[in-house]
């Protein structure tokens, strides 16, 4: 019950900021389980943390179209290429020894926090429509998040928010609406990869899910309630991913030397 409880816990965390910031929550999945849920398994935890990022994000997408906020057909062109690098980015990830795995995730996480300071306010274009111009700056970007997402086993939500804003030009709320699509896709193809290996603890992944959904939910509502604040809240957060992969690089590095 207590391993149940934790990643309910875990799970409630990650939805909540997901839905306050709109991303970001997901890179947080992989050390919950390791030192939180006490999955022992670094490798193990990447494939259960795709399950629960892949189904938690369904979730969001659905609050986001709700709301008219997705580009579709530029989402799912970005997506369709990073799914494919996303089943390269697994195969890779699984090929490397867990520990040094977990200290190049470190590495990957003060990026999404650095990315997450340097997010500006909206601009963009609010219309934008697909085109073979834009599909051809769209497809290589989405290849490439799609890899380092299928190779960290996170949805890589603040990798596609400004991966989409520089390809498309978008507006950061059509971004991360957007980028919700993605964050399915690649999620989806990464938990696919690992299942096949025998590497997802689907008990852990259920309830993750239930913590998640009830997370997201949460912080939703907050973030409605505190827009004002949102950029004291993403700098708060990014401190908090900065200190996170300090730990992991600790654990990690100690365990490889």
């Amino acid at each position: 019950m207590l391993t149940e409880a934790l990643a309910v816990v875990s799970g409630s965390l990650v939805g909540l900021v997901l839905g306050l910031l709109g991303g970001g929550g997901s890179v947080l999945a992989v050390p919950l389980l390791l030192y939180v849920v006490g999955v022992r398994d670094p490798h193990m935890a990447i494939g259960t943390s795709a399950v629960a990022v892949a189904a938690s994000s369904v979730i969001n997408l659905a609050l986001h179209a709700r709301r008219g906020t997705v580009k579709w057909r530029c989402a799912l062109t970005f997506a369709a290429a990073g799914s494919l690098g996303a089943i390269f980015g697994a195969g890779l990830g699984k090929a490397v020894d867990g520990q040094k795995l977990l200290l190049a995730f470190a590495v990957a996480m003060v990026g999404v926090g650095i990315t997450m300071l340097l997010r500006k306010p909206d601009s963009g274009d609010p219309d934008v429509k697909i085109s073979w111009r834009l599909a051809a700056r769209l497809l290589p970007t989405g290849f490439a998040v799609g890899v380092a997402s299928g190779f960290f086993g996170i949805g890589g939500g603040f990798l596609i928010v400004p991966g989409l804003i520089g390809a498309a030009n978008m507006v950061m709320l059509n971004a991360v609406g957007s980028s919700l699509v993605a964050v399915t896709a690649f999620g989806g193809t990464t938990a696919a990869s690992y299942a096949a290996s025998g590497l997802v603890l689907w008990d852990v992944a259920g309830w993750f899910v239930v913590g998640g959904a009830i997370g997201g939910l949460l912080g939703v509502q907050a973030g409605a309630r505190l827009t004002a604040r949102k950029g004291m809240l993403t700098r708060i957060f990014a401190g908090f991913i900065f200190v996170t992969a300090a730990y992991i690089a600790a654990k990690s590095w100690g365990a490889l030397f």
